[in-house]
């Protein structure tokens, strides 16, 4: 499992536990994180094969991860589920990501550094083999590079006017689009624009 899905030990821990739960139920697993605190939050990131998950379908997943959870009691403290998705600049864990948001302005960051920097801005130019392909500007050209999949620690879609039209005419197409969808969204864990739309997310606290 990539680190950008599970980062530490405990978070491919529960990805282990709820993975196979979401993927029963029709969905994906695109992010879990076990966040400290006061009180601990256990973040999932989920969302359908095709993309554009609903509050509804959130709901559901939450319910059956928290059964799963009462079950397996792999968190010994108490702490808040939340369940959400991907939200407008979603971050991008599987390589099936790059290829899907083929054209879109991305922030990468690597585990080493390459060619002297760790971060590279530019637009996703799809996967060859295992490798991510990244336009970036040097100097007055546009360039091509591939980054080994394994080498990212984050990748993360950057919020801009023409994404967030792309997303809001994918979901109006789609006949699910409600406005009122986007007046409750909340910023996720490390997100450097902030003013960001936030993705739908359903919670439950555990004891």
């Amino acid at each position: 499992m990539s680190d950008l899905i599970a980062k530490t030990a405990m978070d491919r821990r529960l990805a282990d536990i709820v993975q196979p739960v979401i993927e029963g139920l029709g969905y994906e697993l695109v992010r879990i994180r076990l966040m400290g605190g006061n009180t601990r939050i256990l973040q999932i990131m989920a969302d359908k094969p095709e993309g554009g998950i609903e509050v509804d379908h959130l709901g559901d997943i939450s319910t059956a991860v928290s059964a799963v959870l009462d079950v397996e009691d792999p968190i010994e403290e108490n702490f808040v589920l939340e369940v959400s998705s991907p939200g407008i600049d979603r971050p991008l864990t599987r390589l099936k990501d790059f290829e899907m948001w083929k054209g879109w302005e991305v922030r990468i960051e690597t585990t080493e550094l390459i060619d002297g920097r760790r971060r590279f801005k530019g637009t996703v130019g799809g996967v060859e083999g295992d490798e991510v392909l990244i336009q970036i500007e040097e100097g007055k050209e546009t360039v091509t590079i591939g980054l080994q999949f394994d080498w990212l620690s984050d990748a993360k879609l950057i919020l801009t006017d023409e994404l967030i039209t792309e997303m809001l005419r994918q979901k109006k197409a789609s006949g699910v689009f409600d406005e009122s969808q986007f007046d409750e969204i909340e910023q996720s864990e490390g997100d450097d624009d902030d003013d960001a739309p936030e993705a739908n997310k359903a919670e439950s606290t555990k004891h």
